[in-house]
């Protein structure tokens, strides 16, 4: 049965805030990431944005963080367990990071559709 105690639950919380800054600390694409959350997110509070166009920045962000991390425990676990050269491999980690393209797209489209009618009223004005 899991401890489900606050100590417990404050080491969780901690272990997966090491995970992130690991994440930020290692990773250059994290960095760049970390880069276009602040722009969104300032950008997003100088526009005024309202509640339903927060909803879709914050879930395009998290979409991109979910899979960047995805993408480098995957890399990580493969190399521990398969440091040599394998195509295999690579065709996993490929796989992965394909699907941090899609999710940065993704969010790209998104601060586009939601960003951008209000920055072009802004700028316009």
């Amino acid at each position: 049965m899991p401890d489900l105690s606050p100590r417990a639950r404050a080491k969780s919380f901690a272990d997966a805030a090491r995970g992130l800054g690991l994440l930020v600390a290692g990773q250059a694409n994290a960095r760049i990431h970390l880069a276009a959350t602040l722009a969104a997110l300032g950008l997003g509070l100088w526009l005024g944005l309202d509640a339903p166009a927060w909803r879709w920045i914050v879930l395009a962000i998290a979409l991109v963080w979910v899979a960047e991390a995805m993408n480098t425990a995957l890399e990580a676990l493969a190399d521990t367990l398969h440091p040599a050269r394998d195509a295999r491999i690579g065709r996993a980690k490929d796989l992965a990071a394909g699907g941090v393209l899609v999710a940065a797209l993704a969010a790209a489209v998104i601060g586009l559709l939601v960003l951008g009618p209000p920055l072009l009223d802004r700028l316009g004005a």
